[in-house]
């Protein structure tokens, strides 16, 4: 018998970089052990072109076909909340389990910035997916 696969959602306030990287590596790299979505308590017109671009080029995934800013209220119930590093704006939700990744916003910054923070992200998605698989979360 196979129990559900929990929720988890990646929020930043504008939901437009980190969280939509973590949204779609979630997607890409852990679908089978969580269900990934994001949001922001603030929206932008779309999600920043660098991580876009970058997200194709590295691993072949095209945000913009499949994901868009979302606001928290747009999301369903969850049951793992991931806060990117906006610290005292950072938004909030009920879930039964939460941690901050405390990542820098890239923004702005040269491919080089954006590639470190997204080889991050990847490398605590997947071992958020080892910690869910083994059940080691409340």
């Amino acid at each position: 018998m196979s129990k559900t696969k929990p929720t988890v959602a990646f929020l930043c306030v504008h939901n437009s970089c980190r969280s939509q990287m973590a949204e779609a590596l979630g997607k890409a790299l852990a679908g089978e052990v969580f269900q990934s979505c994001s949001a922001g308590t603030e929206t932008k017109p779309a999600i920043n072109p660098d991580a876009v671009r970058l997200m194709k080029d590295r691993h072949g995934i095209d945000m913009e076909a499949s994901q868009h800013s979302k606001l928290l209220g747009e999301l369903p119930p969850v049951d793992i909340v991931v806060t990117m590093g906006c610290d005292v704006s950072c938004p909030t939700l009920p879930c039964r389990h939460r941690e901050d990744w405390g990542l820098p916003d890239p923004t702005g910054q040269p491919d080089e910035v954006f590639l470190a923070v997204m080889d991050e992200i990847e490398a605590k998605v997947l071992d958020l997916k080892a910690r869910v698989a083994r059940d080691e979360l409340p």
